[in-house]
């Protein structure tokens, strides 16, 4: 194992702000993202947002409608609670989720004391971490697999979950990672746990969020809490730490401001792979193989709770900066970034953005979602959906799809005139993103999960 402190390229002090930490971290999507230049084979949707990390999907024939009574092949109820999105291989759909059991009252009352932020945190006793595996023709529930045991995990936030990080499907295993609470590697076929790992210790504050990604032989996966900041890679074949990167950037001493529940992703710049990394107050480059940190941006503003994972084109990097002013930063992929250009108005902390062609949809957590010109940041259209978002945007069958916290999925036709063509109900708050594999749509509500598919 390697342990770095990388030599910084750029080194902007933020400015120091007294705040009163306001942050609802919940719904911290899961993510998983391979980024553009990487591959992963086999799995129809091996991670979150789908092959290739950007929320896109290859299906045709998904229905434009649906309901409680109306195209749902099947509903299936997942055991626990989780906001994890579904990974799919071949006929098996794969989630994790966490079973909680009650916490005394005088442990309750402890880790209260301990809550210096102020957050509304759900507290639990013995948690027991799992992966499940539905049919993906039938809903059957095939397996419930225990993954891992948390005996008495910290808190996390009333709107996040014990298994909000997404699982990732490779060449007949499963990844599963559930930030301080430890790692899995789980062989498919037979249900066996290959291995796990617990080293990678920190505080979340208000539980985990960060989904890992793949890259060759490594699962590399951010360590952004209010004690300690790094990015590591594990080896997938027995779990060990590879290396292990401190994050350079200078940032606010207060110790609420510098956690992170952000995604890398891995995509080419100048010509070489690299993992592009957004954490607090700053957007990293890192060489895969080594960790070693190849440059770094300053967001030029506060932002921290790194919730939505980025998305690239037109030879820029999208970037969302979460919480206390969250904006869109589209930043130049090269060896100088630069920020192009920013827009803050009705900018997400928690939904991550969406490309299509010339255009970036990104939707506030209040409702507020807006079409903006990726080349020139300019807004095409802004509207107001209703209802309160976590989940982010996918674009299928030639639609964006955009679901919420009651339930909802707006469908809206891409394009720089806002059209709106249904708005769909489920039983239950929609946090977690869609899966789309041929004219099928997976849908992960708090109550269970969908197939929505055409009646034939």
């Amino acid at each position: 194992m390697t342990s770095r402190k990388p030599t910084t390229l750029l080194r902007l002090r933020p400015r120091a702000r007294e705040i009163n930490v306001k942050l609802a971290v919940g719904c911290m999507l899961a993510v998983v993202l391979l980024g553009v230049a990487s591959a992963v084979p086999a799995a129809d949707w091996p991670q979150w947002r789908g092959p290739g990390g950007q929320g896109h999907s290859n299906a045709k024939g998904l229905p434009l409608t649906w309901s409680e009574t109306e195209n749902v092949a099947w509903r299936t109820v997942i055991p626990g609670r989780a906001w994890s999105s579904p990974v799919i291989e071949g006929q098996h759909i794969w989630l994790t989720t966490a079973v909680e059991s009650e916490a005394p009252l005088t442990e309750k009352a402890k880790k209260l004391k301990d809550n210096f932020a102020g957050q509304p945190l759900s507290i639990v006793g013995k948690v027991s971490l799992r992966a499940v595996c539905v049919d993906r023709s039938s809903g059957k529930l095939l397996h419930d697999v225990e993954l891992l045991v948390a005996e008495s995990p910290d808190p996390v936030h009333q709107l996040n979950s014990f298994a909000s990080p997404s699982p990732i499907l490779e060449n007949g295993r499963l990844y599963a990672h559930f930030g301080t609470n430890g790692t899995a590697c789980l062989e498919t076929t037979t249900q066996k746990v290959l291995w796990t790992n617990r080293e990678l210790k920190l505080k979340h504050e208000n539980g985990p969020g960060s989904t890992p990604i793949l890259w060759g032989d490594l699962l590399i996966v951010h360590c952004d809490g209010s004690d300690t900041q790094s990015i590591a890679a594990l080896s997938k074949l027995d779990g060990k730490v590879a290396w292990r990167t401190n994050r350079s950037g200078e940032m606010n001493p207060e110790p609420q401001l510098k956690k992170a529940y952000g995604t890398p992703l891995i995509t080419k710049v100048s010509g070489r792979e690299a993992v592009l990394s957004p954490a607090a107050d700053w957007l990293y480059a890192y060489e895969p193989e080594t960790g070693r940190e190849l440059w770094k941006l300053k967001y030029g503003a506060l932002g921290f709770s790194i919730v939505p994972r980025p998305v690239v084109g037109h030879g820029m990097i999208f970037v969302g900066t979460s919480f206390m002013k969250p904006e869109i930063l589209a930043v130049t992929l090269d060896d100088n970034p630069k920020i192009a250009w920013r827009f803050s108005k009705q900018a997400p902390n928690m939904p991550s953005p969406l490309l299509v062609g010339d255009e970036l949809y990104i939707v506030a957590d209040k409702g507020v979602a807006t079409c903006l010109d990726a080349k020139s940041g300019e807004a095409n259209w802004t509207e107001r959906l209703g209802g309160n978002f976590c989940s982010s945007p996918m674009f299928a069958d030639g639609r964006i799809l955009i679901g919420n916290r009651e339930g909802q999925t707006f469908v809206i036709a891409p394009g720089k005139t806002y059209k709106l063509l249904a708005t769909n109900l489920l039983d239950g708050e929609i946090m977690a993103t869609p899966a789309a594999v041929d004219a099928d749509l997976f849908v992960r509500t708090s109550k269970a999960l969908y197939r929505i598919a055409a009646k034939k």
